[in-house]
């Protein structure tokens, strides 16, 4: 369950043959940890699951046990430490020095959670939500309650004590503007509530601009990782759904126009590779007239210049080159030459420019694998 949609996939199959199910999603972690907060887990009550909250080391555990610490009906959170830590529910002592928060709670076909996740994956745009995940000296807080931001902007959901609420909607709609989830503590007369603030994004909507057959490995590892793809060219006989049956567009382009058709928004990344002269240059114009989050261009770099030039749009290239969103030759140096090679540098370029990261080496970085870099260094 790597993105939305697959989450919502895997609810509304789970919700079709049972009552409802334990979800178990990270919320807090402490140190070092396989999975990041938001990753989430579904277990049934005959132990079918899916998903993972860790890289492996948990999942048997929750299973055994999620049904039991929440047969009383209300969420718990769950500390699990993965290294040697004595103040943990349960401990592992796995080497990994850190400590996982994981909420488990029983969700429904109408549980609020479910009706937001929804509508991220329907509307394609993101949304936020806070749960409560502690408290102390609060009476009248639960953990599991929560407080929603839709796509549309509009917001629902109330705690007990108004001035939280207010305090809490005030900062999930700057969590939602930066695009970042964070762990917030709020001070409750003479205690304290600790929520996770989480902002959820709709999968990489990617639009490949030509349909050969080297367009086919890279639609086919997208999809792998749960992004939603198109495929577009303007020649009908590449073009066609037998063809590119993972994906969730195909379209013939009319080259005068050619982005309506994709349904390609301001968020969406973009991959020209038509192979076609004409067919490069004419889209390419039209993107960098759009200005996607993404626009990479196959091929040697004195072709796309060549392209530039002759359309007149080399200033404006290389303004939008300085912004991080044009891209030419596309993909990182890996040394990649089969066309599933050429696809993995592709989508890792892709991957790190949306991620904000330079794409170094791990073994290089001085801090955590998970913060994002300073300026200047590499990740």
């Amino acid at each position: 369950m790597n993105t939305v949609n697959t989450l919502v996939q895997s609810l509304h199959a789970t919700l079709a043959e049972h009552a409802d199910a334990v979800l178990a999603t990270v919320v807090k972690v402490e140190d070092s940890a396989y999975r990041r907060p938001g990753a989430r887990m579904l277990v049934c009550a005959d132990g079918q699951h899916s998903g993972t909250v860790s890289g492996g080391c948990l999942e048997g555990e929750i299973v055994r046990k999620a049904w039991w610490l929440t047969s009383g009906g209300a969420p718990v959170v769950c500390r699990y430490d993965t290294g040697a830590g004595e103040d943990a529910e349960w401990t592992f002592g796995l080497g990994c020095n850190g400590a996982v928060h994981i909420l488990l709670e029983h969700i429904r076909k109408d549980s609020p959670q479910l009706l937001w996740l929804e509508r991220i994956a329907q509307q394609r745009r993101p949304g936020a939500c806070a749960v409560v995940i502690g408290r102390s000296g609060v009476g009248n807080v639960d953990v599991g309650q929560r407080v929603f931001i839709d796509p549309d902007g509009s917001t629902h959901g109330e705690l007990a004590e108004p001035s939280l609420t207010q305090a809490i909607r005030r900062d999930l709609t700057e969590a939602l503007k930066n695009g970042g989830s964070a762990l917030h503590r709020y001070p409750v007369g003479n205690g304290d509530v600790e929520v996770f603030l989480e902002v959820l994004k709709p999968p990489t909507d990617l639009v490949i601009f030509g349909a050969g057959h080297d367009a086919v490995p890279l639609a086919q590892m997208a999809k792998s990782l749960g992004w939603r793809v198109t495929i577009a060219d303007g020649r009908a006989h590449f073009a066609r759904r037998d063809r590119y049956p993972m994906a969730d567009q195909v379209c013939v382009l009319d080259l005068a126009d050619a982005l309506p058709a994709t349904g390609i928004g301001h968020d969406s990344v973009a991959v020209v590779m038509t192979h076609s002269y004409e067919q490069d240059q004419r889209i390419l114009a039209q993107l960098l007239e759009f200005k996607p989050r993404y626009i990479g261009q196959l091929g040697p770099r004195s072709r796309t210049e060549r392209m530039l030039g002759e359309i007149g749009a080399r200033e404006k290239a290389a303004a939008l080159q300085q912004a991080g969103i044009l891209h030419y030759p596309i993909g990182l140096d890996l040394g990649a030459d089969a066309p599933e090679e050429v696809a993995l540098a592709i989508l890792a370029e892709i991957k790190a420019t949306t991620s904000g990261h330079p794409a170094g080496k791990l073994s290089q970085r001085g801090g955590s694998i998970h913060q994002a870099p300073a300026a200047g260094e590499n990740s």
